[in-house]
């Protein structure tokens, strides 16, 4: 076989933590030609096997590597096959994913893995096709007949209605880094479409960046939000400038759009939290909104959220970052304060008419069945005679709580000990886990065998309040029934959080429920959540209708009455501070055997600044240390976690007396950074 002298730099597609690391081939000559930085190749592999990976570089044979490592003398073994030549992996994505994986002590073929979908050879190929006959036809045209490339066609001069005069102009031009606060109010698009002015304000930011000639990339919660900016972007940009990264999408759709980021012409990037790994040429703008939502966390290791792999991305880019949102997360508040953000607020302040009352008993025997204040109630009553009103609570289904009658105890499964709940009116109750009938239950503390009812979902308080409101439309709206956009006709609407139907022409009055319940949850993020959630549905209110916040008081109410989030995120942060939680620190989780954690978390003992708490039992037998740090200190956490997790999984044991196993394995050293879980 013969080679070409030039070396080919190749990172394992592996979970493997010691295979972390690039590894040389050799490339035939036959493969000189399609064997580039970026493609998908196939590399011999460990006693005969082959192995999927990326090349990442083409270096000269004599050449060390990256890190002043001396060349390589002997032979190496030449590459398989090029699986593709599409180079799929572009060299700011290859550089984003080492840095984000180096932060979490993580892999970065796991996040190569989210950044570039898996290979469709149909769509590829009809990609390629439509590639070489655009290429044909430019080659024959002349310059002068080309055709003028696509421009904004809806933007208007006035655009970024609400905010001071070329403020967004400025975000672009000099590309800044800011905190924007939404305006809390719905538009109504000239196809009739309703969607919140914060996703209109995207769309316009993305267009101006367009126009530049650079990408934006928009990154989404979930497919609700998605859809509102998309059909904000229909009215201002060519559909052919837009490619949505979903993972709703099948693997073709998918794999089609990524394809259509990896042209040369500049274009917007919408979707979730993948998509701030998206491959954008000459990269302009990166928006995230809501960076408090927890669908914006990863969920798969190396688990870096979408926040935090944006301002990596943004440093290596040096596009321009904005942070949309109606509320505030305290780690957005922590940058704002450090003077790392900037801030943009509405030019004027408006906002929907928030009324916080605690609980008080109604004379209306139906308003105290179903939990609702007078004031809330009177609200509810008066703006059924015009449009649609909104009610917010807690959860989902019928009653997803039972507890027993007698010794109030939570009623519990006999199978499981899940929890018991009501799926429908005089149903036999169910383990949630499970499923198990409980057909013939008895409480396990004081052997009663009555329950009542703990928690009203969706379904009991659509029930209870069609009783009281006789004659008016009730929908519900929560996971089990998906419903984007109602008219504006009178109706109750029941939703859960986050499941609220957009209105045509915004609700007539919102009724926040549960409030008491909601902030019970054990969270340090419970009020910034229950403030988020509140203050999203509260920007769907129409202009001067009330928004009720049922049994809540203190700090949250008084932040969403005179709808200045900020303060509380800066108040959070404050005490966060003195009790040395995140986001004023950095907090590793370590979970694995005694001897697994002891040995990872043993360098940090006399190290300053850093503190080792635990290790406390976790599931299945293991154990789980939490190591506390300094945002300075990231770095050196991170590398000494990974040479541990290297370690871990490189060691065998030998096997026990009458074994027939040759080794097995030791158990997974599981490590992760900022940890939402803990606290």
């Amino acid at each position: 076989m013969t080679h070409t002298g030039l070396v080919a730099r190749v990172l394992i597609d592996s979970p493997l933590p010691q295979l972390d690391h690039l590894f040389d081939y050799s490339i035939p000559a036959e493969l000189a030609d399609i064997a580039l930085p970026g493609v998908r190749v196939k590399v011999p592999f460990r006693a005969g096997r082959i192995a999927a990976g990326y090349l990442i570089e083409v270096t000269d044979a004599g050449a060390g590597g990256p890190g002043g490592e001396p060349a390589f003398t002997g032979t190496l073994s030449p590459l398989d096959s090029v699986v593709s030549a599409v180079q799929v992996l572009t060299p700011e994505v290859a550089r984003l994913a080492r840095q984000v994986a180096d932060r979490a002590a993580g892999n970065a073929s796991d996040v190569i893995r989210l950044a570039v979908p898996p290979r469709q050879v149909r769509a590829e190929k009809a990609w390629l096709a439509a590639r070489a006959a655009l290429a044909a036809e430019a080659d024959g045209s002349d310059a002068g007949d080309a055709a003028a490339p696509e421009s904004p066609a809806g933007l208007s001069a006035a655009g970024f209605d609400g905010y001071r005069a070329g403020v967004f102009d400025e975000l672009i031009a000099e590309r800044k880094r800011v905190a924007v606060a939404a305006v809390p109010r719905l538009l109504q698009l000239a196809n009739g479409t309703t969607i919140g002015h914060w996703a209109h304000t995207l769309a316009e930011l993305a267009a101006v960046t367009l126009q530049a000639g650079r990408s934006t990339l928009l990154v989404l919660p979930d497919y609700r939000d998605q859809d509102q900016v998309e059909a904000a972007l229909a009215q201002l940009v060519p559909g052919s400038s837009v490619s949505r990264v979903d993972a709703r999408q099948t693997g073709t759709e998918r794999y089609r759009a990524f394809l259509a980021c990896l042209t040369d012409e500049p274009r917007i990037v919408v979707g979730n939290r993948s998509a701030v790994y998206a491959p954008a040429p000459n990269l302009g703008l990166i928006a995230l909104w809501d960076d408090g939502d927890p669908l914006h966390a990863e969920l798969h290791s190396p688990y870096v959220h979408a926040r935090d792999a944006a301002l990596i991305r943004q440093q290596e880019s040096g596009a321009a970052l904005a942070f949309f949102s109606h509320s505030r997360s305290v780690e957005t508040q922590r940058l704002v304060e450090l003077g790392w953000l900037g801030e943009i607020h509405p030019e004027r302040v408006v906002h929907p008419k928030v009324i916080p009352t605690a609980y008080q008993a109604s004379p209306d025997e139906q308003a105290r069945v179903a939990r609702i204040p007078t004031a809330a109630w009177r609200a509810a009553k008066e703006a059924l005679a015009t449009g649609p009103v909104l009610v917010q609570v807690a959860s989902p289904g019928y009653a997803p709580v039972l507890a027993c009658q007698t010794c109030k105890q939570a009623a519990r499964c006999t199978n499981c000990q899940g929890p018991l709940g009501l799926t429908t009116a005089g149903a036999t109750p169910s383990c949630r886990l499970c499923g198990a009938l409980a057909v013939s239950w008895q409480c396990s503390h004081c052997e009663g065998r009555t329950y009542r009812l703990v928690t009203i979902g969706t379904a009991r308080t659509a029930e209870e309040l069609g009783r009281a409101f006789p004659g008016v439309r009730v929908i519900i709206a929560d996971g089990e029934h998906t419903i984007q956009h109602i008219d504006a006709q009178p109706a109750l609407v029941i939703a859960t959080r986050g499941a609220e139907p957009i209105p045509t022409g915004g609700y007539h009055a919102i009724l926040l429920l549960d409030g008491e319940r909601m902030l019970a949850r054990e969270s340090l993020r419970v009020g910034e959540d229950c403030l988020r959630w509140w203050s999203n549905a509260a920007a769907m209110a129409a202009p001067g209708a009330s928004v009720v916040l049922v049994g809540v008081g203190g700090a949250l109410a008084r932040a969403l009455n005179s709808w200045q989030p900020e303060a509380y995120a800066a108040s959070e942060l404050a005490d966060r501070r003195v009790l040395r939680f995140p986001p004023a620190v950095r907090i590793a989780s370590v979970t694995g055997t005694d001897d697994g954690v002891a040995t990872a978390v043993a360098e940090f003992a006399d190290q300053a600044g850093v503190d080792v708490l635990g290790p406390v039992p976790a599931d299945s037998g293991k154990v789980r240390a939490v190591v506390r740090f300094a945002y300075a200190d990231g770095d050196a956490v991170a590398h000494t976690l990974k040479a541990a997790i290297v370690r871990n999984a490189s060691q065998r044991r030998k096997r026990a007396a009458g074994s027939s196993a040759a080794f097995v394995p030791t158990p997974t050293l599981k490590v992760r950074f900022d940890d939402p879980e803990l606290l």
